[in-house]
């Protein structure tokens, strides 16, 4: 079969044939992990996003081309989970941008779009990881552009683009070491080259997957892994002097069409360039009417200066981070307490603070809603919320600005694109933990400004060390540690540390592990399969080796780890 040009009907049956094969193989992807715990949730957090992709062209498939492909960015934008799905959503996302316009498309714009598409994931990800899903789709991407110089077949194109994605992903493990030294293959890759096997299978004809062992993998079991993905720092602290660029500028541009002859045509790639030398810590989202902008600059005048040849300004704010960050070094080091208990206010009324935490157990959200959180999502390391769900959370609290807790390193893009699509201002503290989120909700203050609350909050998360019991769920090797299915396994932070048959032997090892003589508090959250006898063992254990630390026993509730500890 042929096809010279792809319609918005054809593009629309490609998509619903990869997502059937990404969903029939989603156990796959999720149950071969790097780290031998419960939490391979890849597979999950891409079909998700797909399945929301999915759904919104359903309500708004089209046979044109850039409105079915406008459809699935936004389903996707909206439903992206994990790191893995914000940058599934990328990729289409500017595959959209790249056909819009357009009824149909040849084989060298479907390649361009494709490769649109990959330009816009890398653009989202801070610090680019080779190795991983960007690898893949980027390596595909470039050999689709060379196929359609020499064949007019988008058939002939998609093969070449599915053969190459098959090629990068069996070379992952050279890229990344710790997938090397597990024997393994990154697992976002994998998840969409069963995304680009259902296009090459819609493209030669085939109308749907009869079954999950028809889909097979396209390599083998073992050779799957999870996505190793770039977490993101937050700014370190520095010295009030050290700041070299003093404002932070906030504003939004109304872009002019043509009842504004005397503003110039707006280029995001140039807008965002020229910023990029005025400042740093620069943000640019854009659609057709507004431009959102945020940048650290010196000279915040001239940044407005320049942005005011496009359209008309709005929402502009200005901070002096210098004197921000004197405040918080005059702040009194007693005062540590959460001060955003929600106040009845009148209806016209706002909030200066809403604080959303992401959390799964029943003890831990109510210990986060007792320190002053208003909304908890629920969710954790299987279970990542959607962008959307943050949005809703944002949308319904009336505050003037937005804190998000992510409390995963997995869910932080997704709050991040949330923040960035947002109406209101809002700020991601990136917690990877319950501790981490605690600490951070100990260094807010509700009179402070918001960078100034910004910064204390990730400076807190780095003075708390994180602890986690779980099971295995596979015989493994990690390092010196020896793995097997259904041990107990101590980690700290994201190390493996220990790892046994016996629950109370396998924590007690970990937590004394990660104490030492300058401990101040140890804080032990009981799970699923916790006992207060076990935690008031952990206790003694503690109180005779480190006689000066305070060890505090709350309920968590959560699942998949017993126990969960934080050390100060």
């Amino acid at each position: 079969m042929v096809h010279t040009h792809l319609d918005g009907v054809l593009f629309s049956r490609m998509v619903y044939l990869g997502a059937n094969l990404l969903s029939a193989n989603v156990r796959v992807v999720d149950g071969l992990n790097v780290f031998p715990v419960p939490d391979g949730d890849t597979g999950t957090n891409m079909n998700l996003t797909f399945s929301s992709g999915v759904d919104e062209l359903r309500r708004k498939e089209s046979p044109r081309v850039a409105d079915s492909a406008a459809a699935l960015a936004k389903g996707l934008l909206m439903g992206a989970r994990g790191n893995s799905g914000v940058i599934l959503s990328q990729l289409f996302r500017g595959f959209s941008k790249a056909v819009n316009g357009k009824d149909e498309v040849n084989a060298r714009q479907f390649a361009d779009a494709l490769k649109s598409g990959v330009d816009a994931a890398y653009q989202a990800v801070m610090k680019p990881v080779e190795g991983t899903i960007l690898t893949v789709a980027r390596e595909a991407a470039e050999m689709a552009v060379r196929a359609a110089r020499t064949s007019d077949d988008i058939v002939s194109v998609m093969e070449k683009t599915y053969e190459q994605a098959q090629a990068t992903l069996l070379r992952t493990p050279e890229m990344l070491p710790v997938l090397k030294e597990v024997g393994v293959v990154d697992s976002g890759g994998q998840g969409l080259l069963f995304i680009y096997e259902g296009f090459l299978r819609a493209l030669r004809g085939e109308e749907q997957i009869e079954s999950e062992e028809h889909a097979k993998p396209s390599v083998s079991p073992e050779e799957l892994d999870k996505l190793i993905s770039e977490q993101h720092n937050a700014q370190v602290h520095m010295k009030t002097e050290d700041i070299k660029h003093g404002y932070c500028t906030e504003f939004m541009v109304h872009v002019a069409h043509s009842t504004e002859p005397h503003k110039k045509p707006f280029s995001e790639v140039l807008f965002r360039g020229h910023l990029d030398t005025m400042g740093d810590s620069l943000l640019v989202v854009s659609d057709d009417e507004v431009v959102k902008v945020h940048i650290h600059a010196e000279h915040p005048g001239s940044v407005l200066q320049y942005a005011q040849q496009f359209g008309s300004l709005h929402r502009i704010k200005i901070e002096n981070m210098r004197e921000q960050h004197a405040n918080i070094l005059k702040a009194e080091e007693g005062k540590r307490e959460a001060q955003a208990a929600a106040v009845a206010l009148p209806a016209d009324e706002q909030l200066p603070y809403g604080l959303i935490a992401v959390a799964a157990g029943e003890g831990i959200a109510k210990i986060l809603r007792s320190m002053g959180v208003h909304v908890v999502i629920e969710g954790g390391q299987t279970m990542n919320p959607s962008t959307e769900d943050f949005m809703k959370a944002i949308a319904g609290l009336h505050a003037q600005h937005i804190i998000i807790l992510p409390n995963n390193s997995n869910i932080i893009m997704a709050a991040q694109q949330a923040a960035e699509l947002a109406e209101v201002p809002v700020s991601v503290v990136p917690t990877k933990s319950i501790p981490q989120g605690l600490a951070a909700l100990l260094a807010f203050h509700a009179d402070a400004e918001p960078a100034v609350n910004a910064s204390a909050m990730a400076k807190a998360i780095t003075q708390v060390k994180t602890g986690m019991v779980t099971h295995a769920v596979r015989d493994t090797q990690m390092g010196d540690v020896a793995i097997k299915e259904g041990d107990f396994i101590g980690m700290a932070e994201k190390e493996i540390v220990t790892a046994g048959p016996e629950l109370l032997e396998c924590a007690k090892t970990l937590l004394l592990g990660m104490a030492d003589e300058d401990t101040e508090i140890i804080t032990m959250f009981l799970g699923e399969g916790a006992t207060e006898e076990q935690a008031d063992a952990l206790q003694e254990a503690v109180a005779d080796a480190y006689p000066d630390a305070e060890v505090e026993i709350q309920f968590g509730g959560q699942p998949l780890y017993p126990f969960i500890f934080s050390v100060e």
